[in-house]
């Protein structure tokens, strides 16, 4: 028989009854029933009961373990009888009568029980990861994911993707993230960057003559933690493909990710065809550009029926400046004025002065806003969104660049409120038409809006002719239940429209090579037109966990601060190693 093991903690049935057998596991639980010990015993693939009672050799020892020892049992496989079937375990028709016990391993008191879900503080979770990777939740999670990207990898090899290693130490380059900088002791006061993503190297490839490129990558960005993103590091399923349009880029991917939401969620219904929706648009409909489908709730502009109307708040603004619009945001089945009020508090708990409303009832609309502008156009309004009695609509008016991200609050705030939001489904589409430049406010100048390598729509002309917050790229999203999973984009291949592209952000031909001297010598070379897209794999597992947080479904997260507090990271090193790297520190005044 083997040293540790013959069957795993979930193998054994009443096919095993009356065979001898050795399984080795953590102590689980246990229980004392009157001299009799119930020890379930748990590995990776699942639990068995083992029971021992006095008679038995390894009493004495079973008596002295604890919660999370290691052991090793041997003896019998008998059948429990009917009434103490457990349905919930693959081994529960059966159990273990120990005749021999060894601990391998000894546990101290725990500072955290493995038993049970409950909540603990994320200091302790995380400082004792390697307990908390033990309950049954978080342990499923990590092995989900490694399904999940096994099947991604299988999915991407299926259509015609090769997988390739691109480098870890880089160079600096702004590409809208902070870098991790690494010290070079070989060329002293110069730095390799730990890549934000595999950008450079995925286009180099394509302009190198492979076709389509993917690869499960490892990517690094000095950014602040959020529930939806990890500090530090993360994953994502990175691809490039050769001549392509963005069409192709979405008849590409579409597959992949409509079938790990279908293999891996659960049989909930999962977008079949993936709508394409503007940016402008997705703005104007749901206040953001993650739209949560799921949501069926669709803002409108409604400024003409507040231009010239007795609700002055509004209609004053109106009269002063052209730009200034009022949107409506439905609420379906809100027609009450509690409902109202709470929405208004909300408001202005959010720093807002409050929520304009109307609710319907007995054909009418009720509240301020109804009683200033009158019936009809109250009514007209009501005709616009298609509301009945028993619901409501709130109201923002302003400049909608100034409003935008709150109407989407208040629509999320809305939908979950009354419940609208069907949480048993995976609702993805495509934002498509981003901005190729904005306004920076802070620098006072133009600079790229989402990706610096990206096709300007209209080329070269463009971006000589137009005005460049006009010029939209062939940029897009995917977007699934209010989760970014992904940016893209239709690369920039030609040098000159590079060139331009740079210069209108700000960044100088000198710069460009600086920076970029790699790309854009490449693409003196002969570059063929590609694009690409890279959907992060911590998200879709997450979304498929059922998850919040990504520290779920990561084995070894940082916390908010990007602290590791298993390992101690990041450490102070010593004197020694920042003389070989010629740094000398000069920290900031406590």
């Amino acid at each position: 028989m083997h040293l540790y093991r013959s069957h795993t903690c979930a193998e054994l049935n009443k096919d095993h009854v009356d065979e001898k057998v050795r399984l080795s596991g953590w102590v689980h639980r246990i229980r004392d029933h009157g001299g009799l010990l119930f020890i379930d015993l748990r590995d990776h693939y699942g639990m068995t009961q083992c029971v021992i009672d006095p008679d038995s050799d390894a009493f004495e020892l079973a008596e002295k373990v604890r919660s999370e020892y290691v052991v090793r049992v041997d003896g019998e496989v008998k059948a429990r009888s009917a009434e103490t079937v457990n349905k919930d375990l693959s081994t529960g028709e059966v159990e273990i009568y120990i005749r021999e016990m060894e601990v391998l391993g000894a546990a101290k008191e725990l500072p955290m029980p493995v038993f049970g879900e409950q909540e603990y503080p994320e200091d302790i979770r995380l400082k004792y990861r390697f307990l908390d990777l033990r309950r049954e939740r978080i342990h499923n999670n990590i092995v989900m994911r490694s399904k999940i990207i096994s099947h991604l990898r299988s999915t991407m090899v299926d259509q015609g993707f090769m997988e390739y290693q691109t480098p870890i130490l880089t160079a600096s380059s702004p590409e809208g993230a902070r870098d991790f900088l690494v010290p070079s002791r070989l060329h002293p006061g110069k730095f390799y960057a730990l890549p934000q993503a595999p950008q450079q190297f995925k286009q180099l490839l394509m302009i190198s003559g492979f076709d389509r490129y993917f690869q499960i990558a490892p990517c690094f960005r000095d950014e602040d933690a959020r529930a939806d993103r990890s500090p530090g590091e993360f994953y994502q399923l990175d691809i490039e493909m050769s001549f392509v349009e963005q069409e192709d880029v979405f008849q590409a991917i579409e597959p992949v990710l409509r079938g790990v939401f279908e293999e891996f969620g659960e049989g909930k219904p999962v977008t079949q065809e993936f709508p394409r929706i503007p940016y402008a648009e997705s703005m104007r409909k749901y206040g953001n550009d993650k739209p949560d489908l799921r949501n069926p709730i669709e803002m409108q502009d409604v400024t003409a029926h507040f231009d010239g109307s007795g609700f002055g708040i509004f209609a004053n603004q109106i009269a002063n400046d052209p730009k200034v619009e009022v949107w409506a945001i439905p609420a379906p089945t809100g027609g009450s004025r509690a409902f109202c009020d709470r929405m208004n508090k909300w408001a202005q708990h959010e720093g807002q002065p409050g929520l304009g409303y109307i609710f319907f009832r007995d054909g009418e609309g009720a509240g301020p806003v109804a009683k200033n502008i009158g019936p009809e156009r109250t009514a007209a309004i009501r005709d616009q969104l298609g509301l009945k009695d028993g619901d409501a609509v709130f109201f923002v008016c302003g400049l909608p660049s100034k409003f935008v991200s709150f109407a989407g609050a208040a629509r999320t705030r809305a939908g979950q409120e009354l419940d609208l939001i069907d949480k048993d489904r995976f609702e993805l589409c495509w934002i498509v038409d981003f901005p190729m430049f904005e306004w920076d406010e802070d620098e006072k100048k133009v600079d790229f809006s989402h990706n610096p390598f990206s096709m300007p729509q209209g080329g070269l002309e463009a971006l000589e002719n137009q005005d460049p917050l006009t010029i939209n790229a062939y940029q897009y999203d995917i977007v699934c239940n209010g989760f970014e999973l992904s940016s893209g984009a239709i690369r920039n291949h030609r040098p000159e429209i590079m060139k331009k592209a740079f210069d209108i952000a700000g960044y100088d031909e000198a710069v460009l090579y600086d920076k970029f001297g790699g790309m854009l010598r490449a693409m003196e070379y002969g570059a063929p037109p590609h694009g690409g897209i890279a959907p992060g794999i911590d998200r879709i597992v997450m979304l498929l966990c059922g998850e919040e947080n990504l520290r779920e479904v990561t084995a070894f997260p940082m916390n908010q601060q990007a602290e590791d507090l298993l390992m101690d990271a990041p450490s102070d090193v010593s004197a020694r190693q920042l003389r070989e790297l010629h740094i000398r520190l000069n920290l900031p005044k406590e």
